[in-house]
């Protein structure tokens, strides 16, 4: 019985989240509605994130690939540069999240730190775009 309540409990605390960035940063509702279905169960939490990561990052390309088309050369320098060095901080600071004593919840923190982060790099290249 405490098993399960802590387990209810866990797909509580862990969804919320969740749910509460979709609206700010513009992960889709196809993400939302796989996460309520995982339940909080880590494997389907993972496929989840996977997912959304995964159209995150085609919007993200499609962001990079306007703004890109919009700017003089020196400019798209800057932000081919800037586009370089943020990969490699999301890369790095999400695999900071991937604790190896940190048990199942390390690899969705970490798999949602690049998911959440990607999403907020495509929103922030959105908007550059429409100044």
């Amino acid at each position: 019985m405490k098993r399960g309540f802590l387990c209810l409990s866990l797909a509580v605390v862990v969804g919320l989240p969740f749910a509460a960035r979709a609206e700010d940063s513009g992960l889709t509702k196809q993400f939302d509605t796989c996460m309520n279905k995982a339940g909080g169960v880590t494997a389907g939490m993972i496929d989840c994130i996977d997912g959304e990561a995964q159209r995150q990052d085609a919007r993200l390309n499609k962001a990079y690939k306007a703004l890109m088309g919009g700017l003089q050369s020196e400019r798209k320098k800057q932000l081919q540069d800037a586009q370089r060095n943020w990969i490699k901080f999301r890369d790095t600071n999400c695999s900071f999240y991937y604790d190896p004593d940190g048990g199942t919840m390390a690899r969705v923190s970490a798999n949602d730190c690049v998911m959440t982060m990607t999403a907020s790099r495509a929103k922030e290249l959105e908007n550059l775009r429409q100044q």
